[in-house]
């Protein structure tokens, strides 16, 4: 198992619940983030005291940072988590998606590789580069049919179209320099800590506030959703015993409209948190236009990661829909000041 994992993005979503995972498993940990509008320290404020915890301030296009980061830390593996991942903010200001999310990865890439070979023999076969990516990198699914390993990338956004490249680029990695690199490519995470802008968090909070529940459409676009914790130990399992050069889709086998999931959310605050006037939450969902490009329906096929890793989902849907309603409902000392920066958006994924 790796000992020493350099992971960026750590202040965010994902990133913050890897980070508390391994540093409470005892791996030593670099947490680079650049602390951007959805980088909160408070995410890993349970850890932050651990000596194996340590963190570095930084932006992954500053590539002197990062090949001082390798050379000094010297870790045997690394998640690459960090990236703007907003489809909305992608639509509004793509350059920032292209920066952070292509030239971050080539920098990255670049420091990983100088430093890779560096390295003696026996730790230069056990290093790893694992590329967290995207579902949406696929394009748009009909009613039917799972995006699997060997679908074809088409992506639709700006978001998605840098995902993709910085996929290609680290397969590229792979085949050309021998840099051990793996993907994974996911379904849509839930669970604590996700930055309000996004639906399940925003619907619960806009809900306990008495606004609007915002749905784009009809509500009728379909996503797979996978609890964050899940997502996270197969990204471990993948970093220790993935194939280089392999692609791992990761999923939870949860599919839901996004307006079911709305509906799901209110029949749980009004059980968990009833509204003072005694009628249903669900009276304030509201339609709003569709946003560009909206990709009707998103499925992922884990079958590879569950065959070859043995990796299983340990929450449902309803497990871990209930679990973070619940948890924001614990927890409005970490979400509060981050709203004023969520309410920039307008509609629901």
């Amino acid at each position: 198992m790796k000992q020493r994992v350099l992971i960026t993005g750590g202040a965010g979503f994902i990133g913050s619940a890897a980070v508390r995972m391994l540093v409470n498993a005892g791996v030593e940990v670099l947490n680079v983030d650049k602390l951007t509008y959805a980088g909160n320290l408070s995410s890993v404020a349970s850890v932050s005291d651990r000596p194996n915890y340590h963190f570095l301030q930084a932006d992954i296009c500053d590539a002197a940072v990062m090949a001082e980061a390798f050379s000094q830390f010297k870790p045997d593996g690394v998640l690459h988590l960090a990236a703007e991942s907003h489809v909305d903010r992608s639509i509004d200001g793509p350059g920032l998606f292209l920066q952070t999310n292509v030239i971050g990865t080539y920098t990255l890439l670049e420091a990983a590789r100088a430093y890779w070979n560096t390295l003696e023999k026996a730790a230069k076969e056990a290093f790893r580069f694992l590329l967290i990516s995207t579902d949406e990198v696929y394009g748009s699914l009909g009613p039917e049919g799972l995006f699997s390993e060997q679908s074809n990338y088409d992506p639709r956004s700006p978001y998605s179209a840098s995902k993709a490249s910085a996929d290609h680029l680290a397969s590229a990695w792979f085949h050309t320099y021998g840099l051990p690199t793996l993907k994974t490519n996911c379904s849509n995470n839930y669970g604590p800590y996700h930055f309000p802008e996004k639906l399940i968090p925003l619907v619960t909070l806009n809900a306990l506030a008495g606004r609007p529940l915002p749905i784009y459409g009809k509500g009728d676009n379909v996503r797979d959703w996978l609890f964050v914790e899940d997502h996270v130990r197969a990204l471990w399992l993948v970093l220790n015993a993935g194939r280089p050069g392999e692609t791992y889709n990761v999923g939870g086998h949860n599919e839901r409209t996004n307006l079911q999931v709305v509906q799901n959310i209110c029949s749980i605050l009004d059980e968990l948190r009833p509204r003072k006037d005694g009628k249903s939450y669900a009276e304030q969902i509201t339609f709003v236009q569709d946003r560009p490009g909206h990709d009707a329906r998103y499925a992922i096929d884990p079958s590879k990661l569950m065959t070859e890793l043995g990796w299983r989902p340990q929450e449902t849907f309803d497990t871990g829909l209930r679990r973070t309603v619940q948890w924001y409902l614990d927890n409005e000392a970490w979400w509060s000041p981050l709203r004023k920066a969520a309410e920039t958006r307008v509609g629901t994924l």
